[in-house]
C-alpha cells in the first residue's frame, strides 16, 4: 500500500503527468539536451539547469554521443544516477574525424555507438536506445553501403538488449510500415518530427496508438527549416495563448499532451526560465472549443 502511494504521489508531481517508457514510469515532460550542444552555455550553467530539471520532477532525459559533449554534461551534473531517471540516447550517425555528422547505420557501427554512449554516460545500461533511420528528411540520407535494411539493425538492438547493455528499444524518424515491421522486436518508443503544424507522420503516430506505443515528437514547435512552420507564429495559437494568459509555445506542447495519452515530450532549452516554461505547459488545460480550432490547422 505505502508503494502505491508512493507512485501516486510521484505522478501527481510528475510534469505533464507520467506515462510508460520502455517499462518504466516516467514524466511526460521531459528534457532533450541537443541545444546543450547547438547553443553552447557555460558549463556551470549546463550543469545547472540539468540539476534544475530532475529537482523539478523531469526523470527522461534525452541525448546522444553525436551530439558532442553532452553526455559528458549528463554525467557530471547527474551522476550517480537517480534510480527513477531514464536515460535515452541515438544512434545511426557518428562525427567523422573532422566532426562532420555522418551517417553509422550498419550493425557493428550501431553496437559501437551503444558503447561509446555507455562509456560517456558512465553507466552499464541506457534505458532506451532510439535507432534513426536514414530513408528520409529531415537530415541526413544514407546511401550506399549504409543503406542497411531494418530487421538486420533490430537484431543488433535486440542483442545488445538480450546482454543488458539497453534497457529497451525505440525508433526514429520511421514509416507506419516500419513500426509495423518492427513490432515483433518490442519497440518502447517512437521519435518522428511531428507539431501541432506539421502531421505528416500523423500515420505513424496512428500505429503508435494502436500498439500502445509512447510517442515522441521532436521539433514539437516547430523549426527553422521551411517545410515545419513554427508553432508560435501562428495566430490562432497567439489567440488562444492569449485567451489563457500562457505562451504560444505552452499552447503547442499542451496540444501534443492532449492528441496522445502517451506522448512524451522532451522540449530542449539553455534557459532555466524557459525550463520552467515548459514544465508549466503540463498544466496548460484546453477547452474543446479551442482543440478543435487547433485540430483543424494542419
Amino acid at each position: 500500500m505505502t508503494s502505491q502511494r508512493s507512485e501516486t504521489r510521484e505522478s501527481a508531481l510528475a510534469p505533464g503527468g507520467s506515462a510508460q517508457l520502455g517499462g518504466r514510469v516516467v514524466a511526460r515532460i521531459g528534457f532533450g539536451v541537443m541545444q546543450l550542444e547547438s547553443r553552447p552555455v557555460e558549463r556551470d550553467d549546463a550543469l545547472g539547469l540539468l540539476r534544475n530539471a530532475i529537482s523539478q520532477g523531469i526523470n527522461h532525459i534525452d541525448t546522444a554521443q553525436f551530439y558532442g559533449d553532452c553526455n559528458e554534461l549528463i554525467r557530471a551534473a547527474l551522476a550517480p544516477y537517480p534510480r527513477s531517471l531514464v536515460l535515452v540516447t541515438k544512434v545511426g550517425a557518428d562525427r567523422d574525424p573532422d566532426g562532420k555528422l555522418v551517417p553509422a547505420q550498419r550493425p557493428a557501427e550501431l553496437r559501437a555507438q551503444v558503447e561509446a554512449n555507455l562509456a560517456s554516460l558512465g553507466t552499464e545500461q541506457v534505458g532506451v536506445v532510439n535507432l534513426r533511420r536514414l530513408d528520409a528528411p529531415p537530415g541526413l540520407i544514407a546511401e550506399g553501403e549504409q543503406k542497411v535494411d531494418l530487421d538486420s539493425q533490430l537484431a543488433e538492438l535486440i542483442a545488445l538488449r538480450a546482454a543488458g547493455k539497453i534497457g529497451a528499444i525505440g525508433l526514429s524518424n520511421v514509416s507506419a510500415g516500419q513500426i509495423a515491421q518492427a513490432q515483433a522486436a518490442g519497440i518502447a518508443c517512437v521519435q518522428n518530427s511531428f507539431s501541432l503544424l506539421d502531421r505528416r507522420a500523423e500515420p505513424a503516430l496512428d500505429a503508435c496508438r494502436e500498439r500502445g506505443i509512447a510517442w515522441v515528437p521532436y521539433f514539437p514547435l516547430g523549426s527553422a527549416f521551411p517545410s515545419r512552420p513554427k508553432v508560435t507564429d501562428n495566430p490562432v495559437v497567439t489567440a488562444i495563448a492569449a485567451d489563457l494568459a500562457v505562451t504560444p509555445a505552452q499552447v503547442g506542447l499542451a496540444w501534443l499532451l492532449a492528441h496522445y495519452g502517451k506522448t512524451l515530450l522532451i522540449p530542449g532549452t539553455t534557459s532555466p526560465a524557459h525550463l520552467d516554461e515548459n514544465i508549466a505547459s503540463g498544466g496548460v488545460r484546453l477547452t474543446a472549443q479551442q482543440l478543435s480550432a487547433l485540430d483543424q490547422l494542419a
